[in-house]
């Protein structure tokens, strides 16, 4: 397998030569693949491979394999399999015992996060973002409380949205990155809160071009202040149904919380709530008693 073109400059001495050297080239478009490898001298079979028909190339890739031949997969940019088609190719070789070798080359994720000034000790890919503001926002809090950097992938024309609704769902004053067109001519870098970013694409039709990859700081907080937050958040919705008792020891079973300090929150909240319904001057009969 052969990592895929990206800029000219960043395809190296190795790929050019598993490329050369390969029976076949899956590649997602073939118009795209076909004039960047002619760039370099190669002019091998090449297939079309994406995602619409991988299901029924794969077997017939496979079976190249088996017969001895060397298959090569490139993507149109970025490394393969990466938000990008060839797994079930991979598993499917490995499955059958063949060898699948890398072959190391441009990843935008990567490759962004190594400029970006985030917090690279850990990280999590989630992918693209969904198509609309309602499932953006759902997606978003599969991963609120990641305390890694969170890194997507998005075209610039839904940027400003996106970055929109991840500063919804995530948090306005989250320090973000965007990077856009990674190592081609117009590259750039936005370093900003994700809030202050939406605005900046926005009112940036030149932001609106190209493909990016966003950055976000993780969770900030600290792992006793998500877990007070989380134990908080079941109170909250038990203690709409039940009585503040039952709703305290329902949340303490579930998220290990303690049950007195769980009863005391849940009585300060519905006073909170209480005081805050109570007509202006009015007393409450409790703090007669």
């Amino acid at each position: 397998m052969a990592t895929p073109i990206g800029n000219r400059e960043d395809f190296s001495a190795r790929a050019q030569q598993v490329l050369a050297a390969a029976d076949v080239i899956a590649c997602e478009d073939t118009r795209h693949s076909r004039p960047l490898l002619a760039a370099f001298g190669i002019a091998g079979e090449l297939l079309s491979y994406h995602e619409h028909n991988e299901d029924q190339m794969t077997p017939r890739l496979l079976k190249r394999l088996q017969a001895g031949e060397t298959v090569a997969l490139i993507s149109d940019a970025g490394t393969p399999l990466i938000s990008d088609p060839g797994f079930l190719l991979v598993r499917a070789a490995r499955e059958q015992g063949l060898r699948v070798a890398p072959i190391p080359g441009p990843c935008a994720a990567i490759c962004a996060l190594s400029a970006a000034g985030l917090p690279s000790d850990r990280f999590l890919f989630v992918g693209f973002p969904p198509r609309t503001s309602a499932q953006r926002l759902a997606w978003c809090q599969g991963f609120a409380k990641e305390p890694g950097t969170l890194i997507c992938y998005e075209s610039a024309r839904r940027a400003a949205a996106t970055l929109h609704d991840l500063a919804e769902g995530l948090g306005a004053q989250r320090r973000a990155v965007v990077a856009r067109e990674l190592t081609k001519r117009f590259e750039t870098f936005l370093v900003d809160r994700l809030a202050t970013l939406a605005e900046q694409v926005a009112a940036n039709p030149e932001q609106q071009l190209g493909e990016l990859v966003i950055m976000i700081e993780g969770d900030p907080r600290g792992d006793e202040e998500r877990e007070r937050a989380e134990q908080l958040r079941v109170l909250e919705l038990l203690a709409a149904e039940l009585p503040l008792k039952q709703a305290a020891a329902l949340t303490a079973a579930i998220t290990g919380g303690a049950r007195n300090r769980l009863y005391k929150a849940a009585l300060a909240a519905r006073d909170q709530s209480d005081e805050s319904a109570r007509p202006h001057g009015q007393v409450g009969r409790e703090t007669l008693d």
